[in-house]
């Protein structure tokens, strides 16, 4: 590997995450993924926390602009549809929030997850308003269709599954009440 970066750090340490949660992300585990001695990593950072902290702002970022593409989707529809496939296509995605959330004890990675997540459920909210439902009910239907996502991000981690159902996707849009082509809308 040529020169590593901070950001070449930080997409480690997010994979790390991905695999252990917070308490996993270690110097040494992140210089053994890059092949790299720990001692490169005092060139980027000064300690754990501030490596965990551009992992976070990294994570944030990336999903930020996902959601920023996924916002231009004219279509309420195919805007969910979407979000919905590129989240379950990104298993480490996932695993991140599932670890973010279960790490909630930890201040800036609790803060951070709730932004992202305020993000996520705010464009999901935003689509079902769209196609009719009521703020009351949109929310209601994107807290259970988001906490599915989460559920299916903790069983794969456990081993429970080995990934989403290859319905999942049609079956998350049905419970959120969004058409499906080919059924009777709920």
């Amino acid at each position: 590997m040529g020169r590593v970066t901070a950001d070449d750090w930080a997409r480690a340490a997010l994979e790390v995450l991905a695999e252990g949660g917070l308490r996993a992300i270690a110097v040494e585990a992140v210089a053994a993924r890059l092949n790299v001695s720990k001692g490169s990593f005092y060139w980027h950072f000064t300690n754990r926390r501030a490596l965990v902290d551009a992992a976070l702002r990294l994570w944030e970022s990336g999903t930020g602009a996902v959601i920023a593409e996924v916002e231009k989707i004219t279509d309420p529809a195919q805007r969910l549809r979407t979000l919905l496939e590129i989240a379950l296509g990104e298993p480490t995605a996932a695993a991140v929030s599932f670890w973010l959330i279960s790490g909630a004890d930890d201040p800036a990675a609790a803060e951070v997850a709730r932004r992202v997540t305020d993000r996520r459920m705010g464009l999901m909210q935003s689509a079902l308003r769209l196609l009719g439902r009521s703020e009351e009910e949109a929310r209601a239907r994107v807290v259970a269709g988001y906490g599915g996502y989460l559920g299916v991000a903790a069983l794969v981690r456990i081993g429970a599954v080995d990934s989403a159902p290859a319905t999942f996707t049609e079956q998350a849009l049905a419970e959120m009440g969004v058409p499906v082509p080919g059924t009777d809308p709920a």
